[in-house]
């Protein structure tokens, strides 16, 4: 009886993959969910209603974000871990992307809404607002921005690698690279430092995300 095929080198990489997929659906839906509905509904809900949300369903909803980033984040470092040698510059800007979408959720997105939340628990307990509550919601909101604007690119990247290998990595070459991951650092050091500008409204930062992910597949085409 031959080796059951989960338990051989194959399977096991595989079984990191399969984890990979399954908790980066959960990370980049709860992400959509965050910026397509529930930002919308905050922007015309009533005040008791969103406080309500904030205290209840936030929480809940955040627990399932962060750690889900958190098992792909890791589960992604063991695949390249593992296929080091087959690394290719699609999976590089993809992992890039990947992991600064991660440090977001754990460094800025996280931290600020345990702010958020615990000024609105403490409002409707019959106190005064968090003072640092006021930053804290647009640093959250502007990373979680981000954290969508590179979900699309990202996501490209990786499936490229398997799907699109016969163009990008021939044609791809270090320069086009660097161009590519200085706009991926620029566009995070918005993130940090920057406005929304475009990414405010839904249509605008599913708009950015798809014509970043047209623009960095140009440089990695053409360069």
């Amino acid at each position: 009886m031959g080796d059951i095929a989960l338990f051989t080198s194959y399977g096991i990489d595989y079984l990191f993959r399969w984890i990979h997929m399954l908790t980066g659906v959960a990370w980049i839906g709860l992400l959509y969910y965050f910026n397509f509905v529930q930002t919308e509904y905050f922007k015309e809900a009533e005040d008791a209603h969103r406080s309500g949300a904030i205290q209840k369903l936030v929480p809940r909803a955040l627990w399932w974000f962060r750690w889900a980033a958190m098992f792909t984040f890791l589960t992604g470092v063991a695949l390249l871990a593992y296929r080091h040698m087959a690394i290719s510059y699609d999976i590089t800007v993809g992992a890039a992307l990947g992991t600064l979408m991660f440090l977001n959720v754990w460094l800025i997105i996280w931290p600020n809404q345990k702010i958020v939340i615990a000024s609105a628990t403490q409002v409707a307990q019959g106190g005064e607002a968090l003072p640092e509550a006021a930053a804290a919601a647009p640093k959250a909101a502007l990373a979680s921005r981000t954290n969508t604007l590179f979900s699309a690119p990202m996501l490209f990247f990786m499936g490229s690698s398997a799907h699109l290998s016969n163009g990008l990595v021939v044609d791809a070459n270090g320069l086009g690279l660097s161009i590519i991951l200085l706009i991926i650092l620029l566009l995070e050091a918005n993130a940090i430092f920057g406005k929304q500008g475009p990414l405010t409204t839904v249509k605008g930062v599913i708009s950015c995300s798809i014509g970043l992910t047209a623009v960095l597949y140009g440089l990695m085409a053409l360069l």
